[in-house]
């Protein structure tokens, strides 16, 4: 994608017509829904039931508003980039109609993914963002010597097919679960007009989960809603650098969280907490070694990693010198994003959305506040930055909520001496490793 739309106002359109509905996806997918629903789903007493009326209603829903957002494209267009001009919200409008369709096929990915879950199958989710990474590139090669704009729209419809695929995987894999019945049961059960009470409960749950799970996502929408004002590119420069940050994010603390989530709450469920403890101390350990070391070599080889990965076609250097540099501030936040991940998830274990809500916003209103500071002196630079301090915030009060001693009874280990002396060696390693190469560049 760098290589044939670059850092432009090309790519900045593509990027923010699908700015909207990855927000939700994320949202979706990485949190909110699946801890709000897998506690509420083990709890219910007629399990179809419950699993049937949530699908119906958030498809329907989410249907309807893909379709508002198609009568009136120019203005959410206008919502997400409200520093672009007139002639560039009419240009990028069409395509946040079609991306926004991307939104009811994500949802139906994620419920069936929280089925599957509950089931602890992981793999069909886990493979299936493959189905949506093949059609994109399938849409770029098809595009290759197209215009810059046949290409985005190549890439726009390649989204919607990418969703479809990733619904068929998710559809295949229930069916092998034997989880399908669920939703004809459920429908059955729906004519009764049975009402469950741990319905209320969910979305209760969920409301204060989309708040304490969509920090970074939300961030990441205000740097491209400020990032408009800015230089052609800006917004681009924000989700390639971005996307490199995602990476150790999704690998380890994303990943790590989805497949520990289920065993935690289904233990506290039963009363072991000391064992549920355990798990979450080797999970602390597991992501602090690999998040501590994949953040200080993306720091220390920012420049190397995006000249490899994006430095060629229409990616010019220029290009390649602001990616870095925002990759480097997105980076600072990695190790307390990521860590914030696996102790939230104790919250809402405990069913404490309204507690991890309340510090999401803490945390929110602070990237807020230095975004805005930070903007005029730093650039798109400082929108990373002030990310990245948000996600230290955001650490610290959930430690707070977690409980310090908890906290400081996991970190009381003789691991922390090994992992600081990992660190230097790694910090020894790559500053005599990024000479050598700066000499053959």
């Amino acid at each position: 994608m760098a290589s044939f739309l670059g850092a432009n106002i090309y790519s900045d359109i593509f990027f923010v017509a699908f700015k909207l509905p990855n927000l939700f996806r994320r949202i979706f997918a990485e949190g909110a829904f699946t801890q709000s629903f897998i506690p509420s789903f083990a709890q219910a007493k007629k399990k179809s039931l419950f699993a049937y009326k949530i699908f119906i209603k958030f498809l329907f829903f989410l249907i309807f508003f893909s379709i508002v957002v198609t009568i009136f494209n120019g203005f959410f267009t206008k919502l997400i980039a409200i520093g672009f001009s007139e002639k560039d919200v009419k240009l990028a409008s069409v395509f946040v109609a079609i991306n926004f369709y991307y939104l009811p096929l994500i949802f139906c990915v994620s419920f069936f993914a929280a089925l599957l879950q509950y089931k602890n199958h992981f793999a069909t989710t886990a493979f299936s963002t493959t189905l949506l990474n093949i059609s994109i590139i399938a849409a770029l090669i098809y595009s290759r010597d197209l215009t810059k704009i046949e290409i985005v729209y190549a890439l726009s419809y390649s989204v919607i097919i990418g969703g479809v695929l990733q619904v068929i995987a998710h559809l295949l894999a229930l069916k092998k679960k034997n989880l399908l019945k669920l939703f004809i049961v459920g429908y059955k059960l729906s004519k009764t007009k049975k009402k469950q009470k741990q319905t209320k409960v969910f979305y209760k749950s969920f409301f204060h989960a989309i708040l304490g799970n969509s920090t970074a996502q939300v961030s990441a929408f205000l740097d491209t809603w400020l990032a408009s004002f800015l230089a052609s590119g800006s917004i681009s420069y924000l989700y390639y650098g971005n996307r490199v940050f995602q990476l150790p994010l999704a690998l380890f603390a994303i990943a790590l969280s989805v497949g520990i989530f289920p065993k935690i709450a289904k233990i506290l469920k039963t009363g072991d907490k000391p064992r549920a403890l355990e798990i979450l101390k080797n999970s602390f350990w597991f992501l602090a070694v690999l998040l501590s070391l994949s953040m200080i070599g993306g720091i220390i080889l920012s420049d190397e990693i995006v000249k490899l990965l994006f430095q060629r076609g229409s990616f010019t250097a220029i290009n390649a010198h602001f990616t870095s540099q925002v990759l480097s501030m997105y980076l600072i936040g990695l190790l307390p994003f990521g860590l914030s991940k696996i102790f939230s998830l104790w919250l809402y274990s405990q069913n404490q959305q309204k507690q991890a809500a309340k510090i999401a916003m803490y945390s929110l209103a602070s990237n807020i506040t230095l975004s805005l500071m930070l903007i005029k002196p730093l650039g798109v630079v400082g929108l990373a930055l002030a990310s990245s301090i948000s996600g230290f915030i955001l650490f610290i009060f959930t430690i707070k909520a977690f409980g310090i001693k908890q906290f400081l009874d996991i970190i009381a280990s003789k691991k922390i001496i090994v992992l600081t002396i990992a660190i230097i060696l790694e910090i020894l390693i790559l500053l005599w490793l990024k000479e050598k190469i700066d000499v053959y560049i």
